[in-house]
């Protein structure tokens, strides 16, 4: 089975991109492909430069592709995918 991932980028009210969504996708239901957002950006507000300023919070689901990671030498924390985990940006 083929894992993949979707990457989601937008241009933020500063002009900069930046990725904003981390998805898997698990399957199709007829003709729609179902997936599940991993990690998703939080703006936290602006900089005084007017940076968006934010952070990546994970949604709290285990992807499904940690196995075949695994199985490739990259270990990866199961607290890196708590809901409670955030990652400032």
């Amino acid at each position: 089975m083929v894992k993949v991932a979707r990457i989601r980028a937008s241009r933020l009210m500063d002009g900069r991109r930046r990725l904003v969504s981390l998805s898997e996708l698990t399957g199709m239901e007829g003709d729609i492909v179902t997936m599940q957002e991993i990690f998703h950006f939080r703006q936290t507000g602006v900089s005084s430069e007017g940076h968006v300023q934010g952070r990546f919070e994970a949604t709290g689901i285990r992807p499904r592709f940690l196995d075949h990671v695994a199985s490739h030498g990259i270990s990866l924390p199961a607290e890196l995918f708590r809901p409670d985990a955030k990652f400032e940006a």
